[in-house]
């Protein structure tokens, strides 16, 4: 079975929700909401490719997706459904707009406009701050744009306001942005 225009995936570990946290040997659920976004699965496996696909994600790689793919939602009357990106059993349509890194060979890439970049800690200054640093951050994750342009990864770059999309990849907390959102490197 393959879609002409979508990815088909199942959610990683095969649930639908991320809420469950193995402390000393004891499961933990973090989240019994199912509108809570931060609690959705957001990696999912490759299970086949779109006819036409030519690109480098392939059959098993594991892709970042959006916290909508998996999701229940509650219509009207209240009764559970799922999204619009359910197919059937636990597999899902996944458009190309829907993943922002893929996993291959144990490696995260990025995919198409999307870039990830590691927020740094606060800079001492006569502000005071607390965290990270605003607007600031280094590119964990690069896109071919960003390459074509000279950034590499490991630069310190600066990025527009209210654009920091927070994801944790591999217990590392990260932005997913955009290519403009990249405003200059430092």
């Amino acid at each position: 079975m393959r879609s002409p225009y979508n990815f088909i995936v199942e959610p990683l570990n095969d649930r639908r929700y991320d809420n469950v946290k193995d402390m000393d040997g004891t499961e933990l659920i973090t989240s019994v909401s199912q509108e809570d976004h931060i609690s959705s699965n957001r990696q999912a496996r490759v299970v086949a490719l779109p006819i036409s696909y030519e690109g480098p994600v392939r059959v098993g790689d594991t892709l970042l997706v959006h916290h909508n793919v998996f999701k229940f939602y509650y219509d009207m009357k209240g009764v559970q459904k799922s999204g619009r990106s359910f197919l059937k059993d636990n597999l899902f349509l996944v458009d190309y707009e829907q993943f922002f890194l893929y996993k291959q060979d144990g490696d995260w890439n990025a995919h198409g406009k999307y870039c990830f970049i590691k927020p740094v800690d606060a800079k001492e200054s006569f502000i005071s701050k607390v965290g990270d640093e605003p607007l600031m951050g280094t590119v964990r994750y690069i896109n071919q744009q960003l390459i074509d342009l000279g950034v590499k990864v490991g630069d310190e770059i600066s990025f527009t306001p209210d654009s920091e999309y927070e994801f944790t990849v591999d217990d590392e907390k990260l932005y997913r942005m955009f290519t403009n959102n990249i405003t200059m490197v430092v």
